[in-house]
C-alpha cells in the first residue's frame, strides 16, 4: 500500500506541474481539502483562502491562480517522499520568478492523506515569515 501511495503522490505532483485541469482533476476525490497555513502569503497575495474545500476549488487554484502568481522558472526539488499505509509527507523547496518579477524560494512539507487512491486531504507547511518578506518585502505585524 505505501509504494502506490507514494506512486499516487509523485503522479499528482507531475499532474499540478501540467495546470491541467483534467489532469489535476483526476488525483483528487470530491471532497478533498488542502489546508495551508492561515495567512500565508500566497493566499494573501491572491485574495483567497487558506483552506481550500471540494476538488474544484482545488483545481481552479493549481490550474489558474498558482500560475498566475507563480508565473515561470517554477522548479520544485524534492527532499523527500515518505509512505506509510495511506498517508504521503514530501519534503521539498519551491523556487520560482513571481509576477512582479522577484525571486521566490521556500521550503514546504506537506502530508497527503488518500482514500481510495485518490488525494483526500493535503496539509500543507511552510515558512509563512520567509513568504512573506519575498513577496511582500515584510512580515505582517
Amino acid at each position: 500500500m505505501s509504494q502506490q501511495s507514494r506512486t499516487v503522490v509523485e503522479n499528482a505532483w507531475k499532474a499540478f506541474a501540467s495546470h491541467d485541469s483534467d489532469r489535476i482533476s483526476a488525483v483528487f476525490t470530491e471532497d478533498a481539502e488542502w489546508l495551508a497555513p492561515p495567512g500565508n502569503a500566497t493566499a494573501v497575495a491572491l485574495e483567497g483562502p487558506s483552506h481550500l474545500v471540494g476538488r474544484k476549488a482545488i483545481v481552479r487554484f493549481l490550474a489558474e491562480d498558482f500560475p498566475r502568481f507563480f508565473v515561470r522558472d517554477v522548479t520544485v526539488t524534492f527532499h523527500g517522499f515518505y509512505a506509510d499505509g495511506d498517508r504521503v509527507v514530501v519534503e521539498e523547496t519551491m523556487t520560482a520568478t513571481l509576477a512582479n518579477g522577484s525571486h521566490y524560494a521556500n521550503d514546504y512539507c506537506f502530508v497527503f492523506e488518500l482514500r481510495d487512491g485518490l488525494i483526500h486531504r493535503v496539509r500543507e507547511y511552510m515558512d509563512t515569515a520567509r513568504g512573506h518578506r519575498m513577496i511582500f518585502g515584510a512580515v505582517p505585524q
